[in-house]
């Protein structure tokens, strides 16, 4: 009862899956992803051991195809399952039981692969692998952007309920704060892409670099404005720098942070947590920020 993407980037080092379902936590038994190894969705009746089992499999060195052939051929309950796989190097391989229902399959791309079962049609699955390759940006936004086509499309008959987004590249993650890897997990919402896009986006802010060629003063007007920002949050004592510091701090943005400029990106995520502290406010909800809290600079605690 689910719809996944399985892709490879063009580095040949960075794999992913996307999934989405009208079931709770699809997140949660579906994805297994290895930087340098490969990827893989186990779904319909799942087998969550395919996911430790495969990792495995392509990690000794054998082929997408021969991984699937050697989970499936001793499984009684092989007509139930739904599997796809793609190696390090080669096309992807599925395995799509008899007994998966109406509308189930896989579309394969060059370096991704689609499958599918209860959907709302035929055009899901090629919709997802089209929309895959024509995308630009990280292999998460493109896996996310295949997602949504095939949500467009159709997606699971039955509705949605949630969605998981899981990439690992170069030789795998050894800080908290890494673009490499990206694990992100709607369990249970009436918009679970909505909800993982706005998810992903916050991940972006949260790995990126700070820009100091594209950064403003923080003086004059732009001092000004984000003045006016912090107050919105109840930040009114201390020097703006410091109250900056601390709001910066408090949402785990401090790596953002530049001596006498306001990076760009930091600059755009006070404005957007102070207009929703504003709209939150206006409909009689209690304000998010903290007030009067003095002006402080923590070390990076993710690192």
């Amino acid at each position: 009862m689910t719809y996944s993407l399985v892709a490879r980037d063009a580095d040949g080092q960075t794999f992913g899956v996307a999934t989405a379902s009208k079931y709770l936590a699809v997140g949660a038994s579906v994805t297994a992803v290895a930087a340098g190894v490969g990827a893989l969705a186990t779904q319909a009746s799942t087998n969550v051991s395919f996911r430790e089992r495969g990792l495995r499999s392509l990690r000794a060195g054998l082929t997408a195809g021969r991984t699937v052939d050697l989970l499936v051929e001793g499984d009684p309950d092989r007509p139930r399952r739904q599997l796809a796989v793609l190696a390090a190097t080669g096309r992807p391989a599925t395995w799509t039981g008899s007994a998966c229902g109406p509308v189930a399959g896989e579309a394969v791309g060059d370096d991704c692969v689609a499958v599918g079962n209860l959907l709302a049609g035929d055009g899901v699955l090629p919709a997802m692998v089209e929309a895959f390759e024509a995308a630009g940006g990280t292999l998460a936004d493109r896996l996310l952007a295949g997602l949504v086509a095939g949500e467009r499309a159709g997606g699971d008959r039955r509705g949605r309920q949630s969605a998981a987004l899981l990439v690992a590249a170069g030789q795998g993650t050894l800080h908290l704060r890494s673009a490499d890897r990206v694990d992100l997990r709607v369990d249970d919402h009436h918009d679970p892409l909505g909800e993982l896009a706005r998810a992903l986006r916050k991940h972006h802010v949260l790995v990126a670099e700070p820009d100091a060629a594209g950064a403003a003063p923080l003086t004059g007007a732009t001092a000004r404005a984000v003045d006016t920002d912090l107050r919105a949050l109840g930040r009114t004592v201390g020097p703006v720098a410091d109250r900056l510091a601390a709001w910066a701090a408090d949402e785990n943005l401090e790596h953002l942070l530049l001596d006498g400029a306001v990076d760009a990106l930091l600059r755009a995520e006070l404005a957007r947590d102070a207009g929703a502290h504003r709209i939150g406010a206006s409909a009689g909800r209690s304000p998010r920020g903290r007030a009067n809290l003095p002006g402080r600079r923590v070390q990076d605690r993710a690192r």
